[in-house]
This record gives structure tokens, sequence and C-alpha cells, in this order.
């Protein structure tokens, strides 16, 4: 039941938030809406007020606003000419098309500010959860549960500084001011390289001592307009990892095994959801930038594709033809088609018969 409630709430504000950015700038460009629907396929409840229809569909996988003269065999009355969306400039089709996406990064944007202004920001401390045997924090005699609280007599608070400094150490001896119970202590580490195993599961070569950070988080509160600067950092550091993912799948590095489908963001909403509010508000900014982003991709029938033939437009002059456009629309089609079947025999086999 909570991952269907969580699932419910995480997809529908989403559409609905993706939906709403091409609705409202359409609207304020004097482009009319005959439809607003949230879902696909038959309709299971709507309501028209005034010239818009708005619906809930069945198919609850996205969603779409339908605009007076969207469609190039759309006849649109002399009347409606002006409020008619191939009427409009190239500049004002590409904003409404580019709204949606947008939305979205900007709704994460919006969430992680707001929950950074009322919680503040979390950062791990440097307390050590583990510690590798045979490293040189194991020869120096440094323990789980102990604190790091400065290096080479300089305070330190947070593990990302710790590791930068490690990092960036070439090797060299360093002292390690170690808290242990109530005694504080100054221990001497010389780094080594190690591989070390990235975000993306790639090894790589950098200088470590061998600890593991506990998890423990320190919150640190900050005024509003921090919190909306930390609130782009996060989306943009999302962003930033959702294109370098992307492209290593592209290349091979990441597997096309780790891909997930509908059935394995229900999962994960579930699980956050258990996890507590914040983890699902938290999961929803996250799914918010990877939809924005996915549908930013130049990928005919996307969001991202529309962008595409709108730029070629404006370089050319005109737009593509009719055949040109079918053709671009089969080839987005049988890519998005690829993918879907590809992700929902991922989740079946990650969600399902991966727990036995």
């Amino acid at each position: 039941m909570t991952i269907l409630w969580a699932t419910v709430i995480s997809l529908g504000l989403l559409i609905l938030i993706h939906e709403l950015g091409h609705f409202i700038i359409a609207k304020v460009s004097g482009v009319g809406v005959s439809v607003f629907s949230i879902g696909f396929g038959p309709k299971l409840l709507w309501k028209k007020i005034g010239e818009t229809e708005y619906r809930l569909a069945a198919i609850p996988l996205g969603g779409f606003v339908k605009m007076i003269g969207e469609g190039e065999e759309d006849e649109v009355s002399k009347e409606e000419i002006q409020r008619s969306f191939k009427h409009k400039s190239v500049f004002i089709r590409f904003l409404i098309v580019a709204a949606g996406p947008l939305t979205n990064i900007f709704f994460a944007i919006f969430i992680f500010s707001m929950i950074f202004m009322i919680k503040g920001t979390p950062d791990l401390n440097t307390k050590i959860g583990e510690v590798n045997v045979g490293t040189p924090a194991f020869e120096a005699n440094i323990l789980e549960n102990d604190q790091i609280t400065a290096i080479d007599h300089e305070p330190i608070i947070y593990w990302k500084e710790l590791s930068q400094i490690i990092n960036q150490s070439d090797g060299k001896e360093m002292i390690f001011t170690i808290k242990r119970d109530n005694d504080e202590f100054d221990v001497r580490v010389v780094p080594s390289k190690m591989e070390i195993k990235n975000l993306f599961g790639e090894t790589k070569i950098r200088w470590a001592i061998g600890i593991l950070s506990a998890g423990e988080v320190i919150i640190e509160s900050v005024n509003p307009f921090e919190a909306v600067l930390k609130g782009f950092e996060k989306t943009w550091e999302i962003t930033s990892l959702t294109f370098i993912s992307i492209y290593k799948i592209i290349t091979g590095v990441i597997s096309v095994d780790n891909l997930g489908g509908p059935i394995m963001i229900a999962k994960m909403a579930g699980d956050q959801a258990k996890q507590g509010t914040l983890n699902l508000i938290l999961f929803i900014a996250f799914l918010s930038v990877n939809l924005g982003i996915l549908n930013l991709l130049p990928i005919p029938i996307l969001d991202g594709g529309h962008l595409v033939f709108f730029l070629i437009e404006a370089v050319r002059g005109k737009p593509l033809s009719s055949n040109q456009m079918e053709l671009f629309q089969k080839i987005g089609m049988f890519l998005l088609l690829t993918l879907f079947v590809l992700v929902m025999y991922n989740d079946i086999i990650n969600v399902f018969i991966g727990k036995n």
C-alpha cells in the first residue's frame, strides 16, 4: 500500500508540474489549450472549464497539453490563427516546449531550497565508521568510531574536506588529531595510492589512508539566501551526475543493466516513504531533475527532439517537411519503445527475480 500511494504522489506530482510548465507558458503566450491531461488513454475523470478540458486518464505514465494548431494536420480557422501554436514564432514555440522540463528542474530547486531553509544543510562529519586492515590508518592505530578533528593542526569538520585534503597530499606525511572517547591525541599518517570505487563503480587511483565514514551528519543552519544558493548547487550536482551517467551508459562504461523503469521507481518511492516523509520529498526532487533532463534529450517525440527541430527551423528559415518530421518521429518512437522494453526487463529482473 505504501508503494502505491508513494508512486501516485511522486509520479502524479511530477507529471502535473511538467504539464503545468507547458500550459502556463502557452497561456501567457496567447496559445489556446483544448486539453490538459494527466495520463494517457481512456478518460477516468474530466471537466471542461472555459475552452480547456482537464482530464485524469487511465495510463499514468505521462501526460500532455493539447494546443490549438499544435499538429501540422490541424485545421485552424481565421479566428483562431492568433491563438494557434504553429502560427507562433519559433522563439515562442521553443519557450512553450522547453517550459515543461525546465519547470521540473526548477521544482527540484524549490524543494531543496525549502528543505535547506527549514531543516538546514546536511554534511557528513569526520567520524570513522571502518578502518581497512593493512592501510596507513590501520598502521597508525586509528580505530572505528574515532573522529578526526584536525589535519596538520588545522581544524576540520566535514568528511568532504577530509577526503579532499588526503587526496591532495601527494603521499606526504600528515599529522591527524584524533578524538577517541574523552581523549584527543596526534598520530602521523602517510597516505598511499589506493584503488577507490567512485559513484559509477569505476576504479580510480587516488591518495587515501583506508577509512570509511560512519555516516554521521551535521546539520548547519543557513539563511534563506544561502538556502536558495544551496538548492541551485544541489540541483546542479544531480544534473551533472545525470549527464555523466548518460554519457557513461552510451560509451559502455556503465552497464545498461543499471537502468530502471516505472517498477523500480515505484519500489524506490515506497522505500523512501517508509523511511519518512522527508526522504520521499528528497526522492521526488531527485526524480524531478531526472525527468526534466530525460525530456531535454534530443530524441524525436520528446521535448528535446522538438527543441532541435525548432533550432533547425530557425537556422533554415523554414521547418522540416512533413515526410522528414514523420521519419524522425518514427525513429524517436522506436528508440523510446526499445528503451521502455529494456527498463521493464531490468525492473522485472532486479525487483522480482533478483529477490530469489
